[in-house]
């Protein structure tokens, strides 16, 4: 408890000065260690009781009026997290989470499809970045959709707080902007990976490239690459593959053990990109594509290790969710969407940071030779 203690403390500290009034840099603290408790629902109300509060008056006003930037947080957050799990080798993976909610008030909520509900759902959607890397895995950007619906009704964004000069993105624009910001940091990054959403995206791509940034992406079974002969299809390209490239391979430990599948690297010929397939074992006819640029030629278990980075991201959503309240909020307003999201990733950031240095701590009490006696 007092490494937990001291760790946590330090970590606060290198937000606390975003606050500049004595008691909302009070709330904020007792936010996050609301956060971290073991409340089952960890909204205004619960976060208030576990301060000692009899009403959730201070908290909310920590959300909704008091001034404090949470963009700086956020790259307060960004810095501790690439401080502490950052690798040459690692990771940044763009991906979405939905947010059920009710009524038509809260920033950007409408009927759309949710990939966590599995269906279209009343909901609010944020696109996220994550980090990944051999040392853990934590959030470290983040950005609310805002539908069409949304930005073309200024009067509606204004009841929610809704700048006017905050204008429509698609997803993938959303996670180009969480990139650049990352990219601008000045950290080395390793590679970028998501799901088809962002990867059947030319401009995404494109910017990709241009800023000399890895990637390893999903793409739709119909996406064309350039042969010598002209367009062809990635499903088709993987149907005139010759049955001997393929290798089995592990994209990473899973609940269950590794994830073994076989895969396949082809190079079309006269494309920029390779085209990476994946094969389910259990069922040889289940596909996946995958669309891969590098910088200099690298080996096929790296690619497959970088495409495999994607499917911890879910179970990043859900540890935030269950244990530091991701989606416990009750806010209606655009800015407080943001300052309680980035408070809880905060608060996930800290027990990923927590979780590696307990391993490293006890695997050097391990390496340490015991004394004969």
């Amino acid at each position: 408890m007092e490494r937990w203690q001291a760790g946590f403390n330090d970590a606060f500290a290198l937000v606390a000065g975003r606050f500049a009034q004595a008691d909302s840099r009070r709330r904020a603290r007792m936010y996050l260690l609301g956060l971290l408790s073991g409340a089952e629902r960890k909204n205004s109300w619960t976060l208030a009781e576990q301060a000692g509060d009899l009403t959730p008056d201070g908290m909310q006003r920590l959300l909704n009026f008091y001034r404090w930037d949470a963009d700086a947080v956020r790259d307060d957050l960004r810095a501790y997290v690439l401080e502490h799990l950052g690798d040459p080798s690692g990771v940044a993976v763009a991906d979405e989470t939905g947010f059920l909610k009710k009524g038509t008030k809260s920033a950007g909520v409408q009927r759309q499809y949710s990939g966590t509900a599995g269906r279209i759902e009343n909901c609010q959607l944020g696109v996220f970045l994550t980090y990944t890397s051999t040392k853990g895995r934590a959030l470290i950007d983040r950005e609310l959709y805002l539908p069409a619906s949304w930005t073309d009704d200024r009067e509606r964004c204004q009841e929610a707080g809704i700048d006017d000069k905050v204008e429509f993105a698609t997803k993938p624009m959303l996670a180009q902007n969480m990139l650049k910001r990352l990219l601008d940091s000045d950290v080395e990054v390793g590679w970028f990976t998501a799901d088809e959403a962002y990867g059947d995206n030319p401009g995404l791509r494109a910017w990709l490239e241009q800023v000399n940034l890895n990637y390893v992406m999903a793409v739709s079974c119909d996406q064309r690459f350039t042969t010598p002969t002209g367009p062809v299809r990635a499903d088709e390209l993987a149907r005139s593959a010759p049955r001997k490239g393929w290798q089995r391979l592990s994209a990473g430990r899973g609940s269950k053990g590794h994830r073994l599948y076989d895969w396949l690297l082809l190079d079309p010929g006269a494309d920029e990109h390779l085209l990476l397939v994946r094969r389910s074992i259990s069922k040889p006819t289940e596909l996946a594509y995958y669309i891969c640029h590098t910088s200099r030629p690298v080996p096929l278990a790296e690619l497959v290790r970088v495409a495999g980075s994607r499917w911890g991201v879910e179970e990043t959503f859900q540890f935030a969710k269950n244990e530091t309240g991701l989606d416990h909020y009750q806010v209606r307003r655009y800015d407080a969407w943001y300052r309680h999201i980035t408070l809880s990733m905060l608060a996930a950031a800290f027990l990923a940071v927590t979780a590696r240095a307990e391993r490293v701590r006890d695997e050097k009490g391990a390496l340490e030779p015991t004394s004969s006696t």
